[in-house]
């Protein structure tokens, strides 16, 4: 049975298109996998387990179905989501993993990250994600009103599609300094992230040798999944 790994997806009620993708996904691409691994930026926003719309229900259905007929379902934070907790993954049957963490993946110590994380030349967005990653700042953001919390996050989004629109691509790509310290600090010869929407296989040199760096894609006009089935490992994607 395989492994697939999936990111960036930004699941939203103005984009149906791709909650109906990943519902397909769900029941023709997962239908036999044994793990799948959301690595963040599921949702587009996420603003308290306590939102029960009918569009997060919808999607928490599909998931716990998925999980229902015996499948092991993991996520992580992603800069859009950081809001999800242990009720939400509760009610899925799926298990919340730290950023980063290591598994062993086809006899290699595999780190998996979102990848915001790397993004250290993006000075602006390191300083709000330590201020949006604070557990006080959370608690206080949770205390708000829902409806107040959904207006904060429909800004935030405005915000930060206007400062990313005038920022350097390479700034909000991962600096390969700090894509070889956390590689070396967890002694990993792989590393599978997201975050950058810039889907590709990369050899890098690091302390410890020849290593793999492999981004998962966004969806967009396409989907992306890497799956891995024992040693052989594939970077796919499909129209949607």
């Amino acid at each position: 049975m395989s492994t697939l790994f999936i990111s960036d997806l930004h699941l939203d009620e103005s984009r149906p298109e791709i909650t109906r993708a990943f519902f397909s996904f769900l029941k023709t691409t997962a239908s036999d996998a044994s793990d799948l691994y959301i690595l963040g930026d599921f949702f587009e926003s996420w603003v308290g387990d306590d939102d029960e719309s009918p569009f997060i229900n919808s999607v928490k259905q599909a998931l716990k179905d998925f999980t229902d007929h015996g499948a092991s379902l993991y996520f992580m934070h992603g800069n859009r989501d950081f809001l999800i907790g242990d009720t939400f993954c509760r009610d899925v049957g799926a298990e919340l993993l730290p950023d980063p963490s290591v598994i062993s993946l086809a006899g290699e110590q595999t780190l998996l990250m979102h990848g915001d994380s790397l993004c250290t030349d993006d000075k602006d967005y390191m300083q709000f994600r330590k201020m949006a990653r604070d557990p006080l700042w959370q608690q206080d953001a949770l205390r708000k009103s829902l409806a107040e919390r959904r207006a904060i996050a429909k800004h935030m989004r405005m915000v930060s599609g206007e400062s990313n629109s005038n920022k350097a691509e390479d700034i909000m790509d991962v600096n390969a300094s700090a894509v070889n310290t956390e590689m070396a600090k967890h002694s990993c010869t792989r590393l599978i992230h997201g975050h950058t929407h810039r889907p590709n296989r990369h050899s890098i040199t690091t302390t410890k040798g020849i290593a793999e760096r492999i981004v998962l894609g966004d969806w967009g006009h396409q989907l992306w999944y890497l799956k891995i089935d024992n040693d052989d490992i594939n970077l796919n994607s499909a129209a949607i």
